[in-house]
């Protein structure tokens, strides 16, 4: 006989018997979404977990000197190296560190890493969360993509390294100060930088570090383009760096040379092209600096006793300040620049001018004076004063009015009828009549990949000459013959 119960609420009759088969199905069914959601986060655990498993395999069973060339895909880091290998992406090979560490730890002398794409890193400063992290001698890293890592690539205490035309970014969910460094050197000599495009990250910084050539790169909305701290005898060279907010910063570092660089709209109330902070003996020359808020800022430098900074054949356009001093310092050269179209030419903060610093044969675009006798050299010398529109030198809050009608108009007063004595800023015996630089010149175009050239008497203690004198090639032949 057939049980009927009446539901109290809807007065609906309901078979026992159904209700209790439809209870029993959607347990049933609930059951086997709990065993297909655990198997499906079981097998993307375990995959992810072979994949990285896989590739870390596949490097340690590569021998010494031996290419590895993955299959395309995207394996899971990160990846430790410690022996010289070879490992070619062939542009197909992604590297996802899934925001744990480095992606690529190298632990080695001679590895290649190249066409690769490595990506997420961890977030931790600490721990120097990287794209590639090197800890080894005569690596080369080169035509890599390196995005949403919050270090590009680390060298620590590393040597003779090649570091090439890899695109590198940081992480895009971090404010600019809170990103790591594009590339990162520490106590570290004898590297070569060249050929890099970089963006969206914080800084290139080269620290305690010695030898290293920096060379057409690209670097635009970092802070620091490029920034020195105690390194000596670099080179930099034919890079372009644009809209940072400091193009190169050299803070305790001498010898540098710093050549045919492109630098531009360095722009804020810290906006300058070349910074130097108590550094000696370094060359700016054949540069452009453009469209920054100051041209060149010096601060007590050159600092070193009977040494000079040299500031030859540079163009300095378009900037609110040309040239500016922190204090009334001595030691500069100054020969063959021009000078165009700058709000203020040359500047010192405080009282004082820049008349201890040579200044020779540089052509001023507001250089009032005659050539008569046509040798391309004015009559007169070009004296640039201080008057009443250079107020904001000591007062800082008056730059808002800088360049401004009003100043102007005071200007034209004072040198009409002075009403206090102006201040001699700088005076330069040998003005040019006809600029240097008659239009602003564009980078060459990048070369193709080749390696330096006389051989390293001994692999294991690099020379300490100049890294363009080395035969990086022979170095690293070397370096393999002697690890086989």
């Amino acid at each position: 006989m057939q049980t009927i119960i009446i539901d109290r609420q809807s007065a609906r009759p309901v078979n026992r018997g159904l209700r209790s088969f439809l209870a029993t199905r959607c347990f049933v069914g609930e059951l086997i979404v709990s065993i297909l959601f655990f198997l499906t986060i079981n097998l993307i655990t375990t995959t992810a977990s072979a994949q990285s498993s896989t590739l870390q395999a596949l490097v340690d069973a590569t021998p010494k000197g031996g290419l590895l060339t993955p299959p395309s895909g995207t394996y899971a880091g990160p990846i430790t190296i410690e022996r010289p290998i070879i490992i070619d992406g062939k542009n197909g090979v992604t590297i996802d560190a899934g925001g744990r560490g480095s992606v690529v730890f190298i632990d080695a002398d001679g590895v290649t890493l190249q066409n690769l794409q490595l990506i997420n890193s961890g977030y931790s400063h600490n721990d120097i969360d990287a794209g590639v992290q090197v800890r080894g001698n005569f690596n080369v890293i080169k035509d890599n993509t390196i995005e949403e890592c919050l270090f590009g690539i680390d060298l620590g205490q590393a040597e003779n390294n090649i570091i090439r035309r890899n695109r590198i970014s940081s992480k895009s969910d971090r404010e600019l100060g809170m990103k790591g460094d594009s590339i990162r050197l520490w106590y570290s000599f004898g590297n070569q930088i060249t050929d890099n495009l970089i963006s969206n990250s914080r800084d290139m910084v080269v620290w305690y570090s010695k030898d290293n050539t920096i060379a057409r790169n690209r670097s635009s909305g970092g802070r620091y383009a490029l920034h020195f701290m105690y390194s000596q005898n670099n080179r930099v060279e034919e890079n372009h760096y644009s809209n940072n907010s400091v193009g190169i910063f050299l803070m305790y570092s001498d010898s540098t040379v710093v050549r045919n660089n492109i630098i531009s709209h360095s722009q804020g109330t810290t906006g300058m092209g070349i910074g130097m902070k108590e550094t000696s003996e370094v060359e700016i020359i054949d540069n452009q600096i453009l469209y920054c808020a100051t041209g060149i800022y010096s601060d007590v430098s050159p600092y070193q006793p009977d040494t000079t900074n040299r500031m030859e054949n540079n163009l300095v356009a378009f900037n609110g300040t040309g040239i500016l001093f922190h204090t009334p310092w001595w030691g500069n050269i100054a020969r063959n620049n021009t000078f165009k179209d700058n709000i203020t030419q040359v500047a010192v903060d405080g009282n004082g001018g820049a008349t201890k610093n040579i200044w020779e044969g540089n052509y001023w675009d507001d250089y009032e004076g005659f050539d008569r006798d046509r040798d391309g050299v004015g009559d007169t010398p070009y004296a640039l004063y201080a008057y009443a529109d250079r107020i904001w030198m000591d007062r800082p809050e008056a730059r808002l009015f800088m360049g401004t009608p009003l100043l102007e108009a005071i200007d034209f007063l004072e040198q009409l009828a002075p009403f206090s004595e102006p201040t001699l800023l700088l005076r330069d015996e040998k003005p040019l009549l006809l600029a240097a630089h008659q239009r602003i010149e564009s980078l060459p175009q990048q070369q193709p990949e080749t390696l330096p050239t006389p051989p390293l008497e001994n692999p294991t203690q690099p020379s300490r000459e100049p890294s363009s004198n080395r035969d990086w090639g022979s170095s690293l032949r070397l370096l393999e013959k002697s690890i086989q």
